[in-house]
């Protein structure tokens, strides 16, 4: 007999309470998560670091990179894409995909560069103060 895994994942919908961002999970026996606001602008920055890459495969490599514990909604990614372009910390433009068809592929700004650094910078400081919480509490 094959044990079946459950496999938790957690499905990336942003919704802006407060300054609080939720992220809803795919298992309905678990809570939501409460994380600083930003941190899918973090995800998405990263992801452009080494390469232009269409929404799709954005969303694609956090997923991959997560080793499928985060997957990015399209309805929350594209909104997300349009509010860094606003913001100048990506830029885009329409080309072919892999699959032959039109796409939009974003790339990091030299200040998308300096945004997620500092981005990366306050991430490190909340995760180590959250584990320090964790391990002294």
């Amino acid at each position: 007999m094959i044990p079946l895994v459950h496999k938790r994942s957690l499905v990336l919908t942003f919704y802006t309470n407060g300054g609080i961002l939720l992220v809803s999970t795919r298992d309905t026996m678990t809570t939501r998560l409460d994380l600083l606001q930003g941190t899918l602008d973090l995800l998405v920055l990263r992801t452009l670091v080494a390469e232009q890459r269409h929404g799709w495969a954005i969303s694609e490599r956090i997923q991959e990179l997560s080793r499928d514990v985060l997957q990015v909604n399209q309805g929350s990614l594209y909104p997300a894409l349009h509010r860094l372009e606003q913001q100048g910390w990506i830029e885009s433009e329409w080309n072919v995909s892999e699959l032959g068809r039109r796409a939009r592929y974003y790339r990091l700004t030299p200040a998308g560069r300096k945004q997620l650094e500092r981005e990366r910078d306050q991430w490190a400081q909340f995760s180590a103060a959250v584990g320090r919480v964790l391990r002294l509490a």
